[in-house]
């Protein structure tokens, strides 16, 4: 951050934003960052994110074979990140164990959910907790769509992809040039 201006970058306009597990790292980003301090982050963006290891929401049980993310490989991605369930407990790892308290003063949100997802369950039950520790958060569900929707080839010219990604550069544009 000290050296972000000699490379033309403004430290007081920084947002995250990512997808799935990168979603994940974004949540963890501006966890680490509230707890660390000297980041003030301006905006999250969160398209469908890991939020738990738990794997038993209702969407998990739905959508949890032929829906392209399939619940089988959400436990294969975890356990490739730990085993240890501990860890999956760390709220970096699983944010929707966080308390309030450790939400509250987190940026504003936005989080898009897909309706045909295993995740979509924990990633809005995440923005509701965000918002009962104050956050403002915009939470979208788009009908009809599968997890990654913004990103695979077949699906990012669906009419829902160009809808969540340009609410996702209002949203950022919003928050950086405000």
């Amino acid at each position: 951050m000290a050296s972000g201006a000699a490379h033309g970058l403004d430290a007081t306009r920084i947002a995250v934003a990512g997808d799935s597990v990168g979603g994940n790292m974004a949540i963890a980003l501006t966890l680490m960052a509230k707890e660390r301090g000297g980041v003030d982050l301006r905006a999250q963006v969160l398209f469908y994110p890991v939020t738990d290891a738990a794997f038993d929401t209702p969407s998990y049980h739905e959508f949890a074979e032929g829906y392209f993310l399939t619940r089988e490989g959400m436990q294969w991605f975890w356990d490739q990140y730990t085993t240890n369930e501990s860890d999956r407990a760390q709220i970096t790892a699983s944010p929707l164990r966080a308390s309030t308290g450790q939400l509250t003063g987190l940026p504003p949100a936005l989080v898009i959910t897909a309706q045909a997802d295993v995740l979509r369950d924990e990633g809005e039950a995440y923005a509701v907790k965000l918002r009962e520790a104050g956050v403002p958060v915009t939470q979208v569900r788009y009908q009809g769509i599968v997890h990654d929707f913004v990103m695979v080839n077949a699906l990012h010219q669906t009419e829902a992809a160009k809808a969540a990604v340009a609410q996702a550069v209002t949203t950022l544009r919003t928050a950086l040039h405000d």
